[in-house]
């Protein structure tokens, strides 16, 4: 069994102190995603780069205080790959790539952070060119490997992944064209993007118990009034290997919940 976590954290320094990395360690996970560390080398280093047996590879932005995701994983890859498209999401910290490839077997695990366009419309369009771009090399990158994408994604695909989908139809990470995306992401056969949707395919009508994020504002966590935005996105080779699925919520680590699913894989 392969256990697979995603988490975006909301500072990984704040995470450490809700007790997130004491749950890592009771957990038995394997490999671990985590997005928006907010952090740099030298606030990692040494302090959160070796994790419950796992080692990490972090992708920072450059500017401090912002964005970054890292990869955790117990068995050590083959290769280590930091960015994607070599211009201005790599120096926002958005994509670490490892790679365990073997003869007749190319595998990728992917931690991304894909951004948020709630704060106006010159983020949104960010967001939007980040979709163009990410699809592209989404798309290569199936045609040589298997790979898992784990991550923030800022975007609930359906009526069913919000609590509040009426009141958010005009919304950033519920606009028709950011759903299309997706859904174009996930269809099978020419001109799709092929990749499935681990979660809902092992728990197709899950609704509240699905979502993964929360606002800070009001009563949303106590209310339940989330959205489901974190995902697990693999080629179906692997995802028809997917055993099980579930969202952590027993304690709180940011304003997002761990999103672990078991795999029958090996490295």
């Amino acid at each position: 069994m392969f256990r697979l976590v995603s988490l975006n954290l909301n500072g990984i320094r704040s995470a450490a102190t809700k007790g997130f990395f004491k749950w890592t360690a009771q957990t038995s996970i394997d490999c671990m995603g985590v997005q928006e560390i907010k952090a740099q080398h030298e606030d990692v280093s040494g302090v959160f780069d070796e994790v419950a047996g796992m080692r990490a590879h972090f992708h920072h932005a450059q500017k401090k205080g912002y964005s970054g995701v890292g990869l955790y994983a117990r068995v050590q890859p083959s290769d280590v790959q930091t960015g994607f498209d070599g211009g201005e999401f790599d120096e926002e910290g958005r994509y670490v790539e490892y790679r365990w490839d073997k003869p007749g077997r190319k595998f990728s695990v992917l931690s991304v952070y894909f951004p948020s366009g709630s704060s106006g419309e010159d983020r949104q369009a960010a967001k939007f060119r980040f979709l163009e771009v990410m699809d592209e090399h989404l798309k290569k990158l199936r045609k040589t490997r298997e790979f898992i994408l784990v991550g923030d994604v800022n975007i609930a695909h359906r009526e069913i992944d919000l609590k509040n989908w009426k009141g958010n139809v005009k919304n950033s990470g519920f606009l028709p064209e950011e759903r299309q995306w997706m859904t174009t992401l996930l269809e099978q056969g020419r001109g799709g993007g092929g990749l499935v949707d681990v979660y809902r395919s092992l728990h197709p009508e899950a609704g509240g118990e699905a979502y993964t994020w929360w606002s800070n504002r009001g009563q949303a966590y106590a209310k339940n009034v989330g959205w489901r935005i974190d995902y697990h996105l693999a080629t179906p080779g692997v995802a028809a290997t997917a055993r099980a699925a579930s969202v952590y919520k027993a304690q709180r680590f940011s304003d997002h919940a761990p999103l672990t699913v078991d795999y029958g894989l090996t490295l």
